[in-house]
Formats: C-alpha cells, structure tokens, sequence
C-alpha cells in the first residue's frame, strides 16, 4: 500500500536524493517544481523503498508521475500494481504521465502492447544549449541581440544576484506583474503568480538561484533556477515588465551568464499549451524538447 503526503519543504532531503539516481530532464522531475505548483496540481507524494511516486487527482483520474529513484524492472512492475491498487481504492483510473521515450522503452519491455501512449505536447520541456543563449551569436538570434541592444541604451541599469537584502523587492514585483497582467481574471497567470511567490518565500530554504535586473534602482525583472542534474540548468521563473524593451531578452541573457555558465543545457520548462509562449520559446531555437507521454491502459 502507497503513503501519500502532502509535499513540505522537510522532504526536500529525501526527494532530491531519490531523483539524483534517475537523472531526468522534465521539470517534474526537480523538487522545487513539485513543491511550488503542489496546491495547484493538488500533488502528494510517497516514498516506496528508493522510489518516489507522485500523484495528482483530476475530476479524470487519478495521475502518476512516472517513478524516479532506484528501482530494478521487478520492482517497477511491484510498484505499477501498487498505483493501480491506490486509483481503485479511490474509484478512479490510474495515468501514467510524464514519460520520455526511455520510459515508453521500459514499460514497452515489461509490458508488451499493455499500454497506449498519448503525447502530451503541452508538456514538452524546451532544451537549450546554454552557450547559445548567452553569446546569441548568428544570424537566427538576431531578433534577441536587438532586443538587448535597445535596453542597454537604457541609462542607469544593472544586475544583481538575488539575496536577503533584495528578495522582497522581488514579491513586490511579482505582486505589480500580476497587477499589469490582470491576474485577477486568468486563472493560468494567477497560478503562475502564485507558485512564484511560493518560489521566493522558500527561496533560500530551496536552495534556489536567482537574479534581478533593475533599471533606475527598480526591480524590472528577476529570474530564479537551480541545477536539474548535472549537465543541465532549469529555469522555473521569469518575470519582466513586458512594457520595458529588452527586459526578457535581458533576464535571460544575463541570468544564464551569471548563474548558469558552468551547464551544457538550459531547460526553460514547458509551454502549457499557450500559443503565444510557445511561440517565444520556439523563437529561441531549441536544441531540442523533452517529449512526454501519458500511459493508459488498453
């Protein structure tokens, strides 16, 4: 029988070693994407031995993360009928959600023709090469290189790296980002609000990186990462004031230069199905996504 918690920042620890032997790329697999986006994804979590299941209820079914840890083929077919013993005690169907390729492979090995896979595009996590997004040399960068030319004829900018002395500025821009995108009235940015702010205030108890920009010694910007695993960087927030020139181009650029510059990948998540992100994301020529699918069973 599975455990399911709510997820604390107390099980960080635990968690993070668990996903350390997996060496995913998806930004499920990060604890700070679990823990920020928890409320909104109603998420709860179980360690079974040296694997981690997460679980999320829909009026659908019931999903699970694909598992993450260390785990032999034998006990991945034990912990597959476990999940499918917790959905029937809550009368609902079990999804596995979040599989790569390399998943589809196992499962495919251990379950012959038991599942359909369904690619969930929405979900697909854009890889970057970091060197790339840092010099934006080339011709198809070009676009970005004069976005970044306009702002740095802003006069009276700079950057910082996030800290005790600076971080509430950062709430407080967040909180006038939601004003100027009126939050209010879109559930989606109310979310992503939301899961930033939980992001700042466990900022440091995440062990997060972080980086602001200010512009006559205003916040305008700010962005907060972390590694992923060990060639790649993840990005789980980027603010700008959209009405500045330059500002996300900037962010982005200078983020990655200070924080990030030691990664090969970059992973700036997913793009939730929104036309208008996906297309901002596609602008800056992946390397290539991360597919993901979700199993059901014939």
């Amino acid at each position: 029988m599975l455990d399911f918690k709510n997820i604390e920042i107390t099980d960080k620890p635990w968690v993070d070693e668990l996903l350390k032997y997996s060496q995913f790329k998806g930004t499920e697999y990060c604890f700070t994407s679990l823990f920020i986006w928890a409320n909104f994804y109603n998420s709860l979590i179980s360690r079974y031995n040296d694997i981690l299941i997460v679980r999320s209820l829909s009026e659908t079914g019931a999903d699970y993360l694909y598992p993450a840890g260390k785990f032999s083929d034998i006990e991945l077919k034990n912990i597959l009928n476990l999940i499918s013993e917790d959905a029937v005690n809550l009368g609902k169907s079990a999804n596995i959600i979040g599989i790569t390729n390399e998943g589809i492979s196992r499962l495919e090995n251990l379950f012959p023709q038991k599942f359909s896979f369904i690619p969930v595009r929405s979900s697909y996590d854009y890889i970057y090469c970091v060197e790339n997004l840092i010099s934006l040399t080339g011709k198809k960068y070009q676009p970005k290189r004069n976005f970044i030319n306009h702002f740095l004829s802003i006069e009276n900018w700079k950057y910082e790296e996030i800290s005790l002395e600076n971080i509430r500025e950062c709430t407080e821009m967040n909180n006038k980002w939601c004003e100027e995108n009126y939050c209010i009235h879109n559930i989606s940015k109310q979310s992503e609000s939301c899961a930033t702010r939980k992001a700042l205030e466990n900022f440091f108890q995440l062990k997060l990186k972080g980086g602001l920009l200010r512009v006559d010694n205003q916040v305008i910007a700010f962005s907060i990462g972390e590694p992923l695993n060990n060639d790649t960087f993840i990005v789980h927030v980027e603010k700008a004031f959209s009405r500045i020139k330059g500002a996300y181009p900037m962010i982005n650029r200078e983020f990655l230069f200070h924080e990030a510059s030691s990664f090969k990948y970059v992973n700036r998540e997913d793009d939730a199905g929104d036309e208008g992100l996906r297309k901002a994301k596609l602008a800056y020529n992946p390397e290539y996504l991360v597919e993901k699918y979700n199993a059901i069973l014939k």
